[in-house]
């Protein structure tokens, strides 16, 4: 039984993995455009990827987006989890549904819904708009990796320290996030890695000034179909790899 289930594991790792497979060798390709078999080999598309001024900015924009995404959710979704915790006994299902929303909304009606509420207040082709409609789409990672960080959590340790005349700040900055810092980064890895591979709510909030890499990939495919695309969609695919090994990583350590 082991063997089967292993083996269904792998043929549908291979299922996932196939079409990624394929991008990669196009992104080496020294055609002009995506065809199989290729002509030759290359590293020009990798050149025009790191050379160009639209793939850049697209590149710095999402970047700046995911670094801010990231700062603003971990602040916010490390205050919301430790609220809960303090609630008592169990966490409270209906807040915490609340902050979880984002899980289940499809992208299309929270982007939809985000157009609405930010033109109202004129965030709308505007960075600040976009860091913070990807901070609400991070929110309930962050949430759910500190809070069940906290469940571990020592509460006489609250105690000790709210009797010394700790004040909250104190208690919370000296006492609670020492413990919890390696579930923070890896909810803040996790949301940086959420806004840098979003795509549909930037189409909504996002202006031609502020495209992202995935909206700058997108346009490509719409406009001139270069295998630039394939060498953008391997960086990409490399980053977010290497942000989720490492939010597994900061997962796996012990709490010091």
């Amino acid at each position: 039984m082991k063997v089967l289930l292993r083996s269904y594991t792998a043929l549908v790792l291979l299922f996932l993995v196939t079409p990624m497979l394929v991008v990669v060798p196009l992104s080496f390709s020294s055609g002009e455009v995506l065809t199989l078999p290729m002509p030759g080999l290359s590293l020009r598309w990798y050149e025009d990827f790191f050379t160009s001024g639209r793939w850049l900015t697209a590149t710095r924009n999402s970047v700046v987006v995911g670094l801010h995404t990231a700062v603003l959710a971990s602040l916010l979704g490390t205050l919301a989890a430790f609220g809960l915790f303090l609630w008592g006994g169990r966490v409270p299902r209906l807040p915490l549904a609340a902050l979880s929303l984002p899980l289940v909304v499809p992208s299309v009606i929270a982007g939809v819904a985000m157009y609405f509420a930010f033109a109202l207040v004129g965030l709308t082709s505007t960075l600040s708009g976009l860091i913070l409609a990807h901070t609400v789409l991070a929110l309930p990672y962050v949430v759910v990796t500190v809070l069940a960080s906290l469940q571990g959590f020592d509460r006489s340790l609250l105690r000790a320290a709210t009797s010394l005349g700790a004040p909250f700040h104190v208690v919370l900055g000296r006492v609670v996030l020492p413990l919890i810092a390696p579930a923070v980064a890896a909810g803040a890895l996790f949301a940086f890695a959420t806004s840098f591979d979003e795509l549909i709510v930037a189409l909504f909030i996002a202006g031609p000034e502020q495209f992202t890499l995935p909206r700058q990939m997108l346009a490509g495919l719409r406009e001139f179909l270069s295998p630039t695309i394939c060498a953008a969609a391997v960086v990409l695919t490399l980053v977010s790899v290497a942000l989720l090994a490492l939010h597994q990583l900061l997962l796996g350590r012990p709490e010091s």
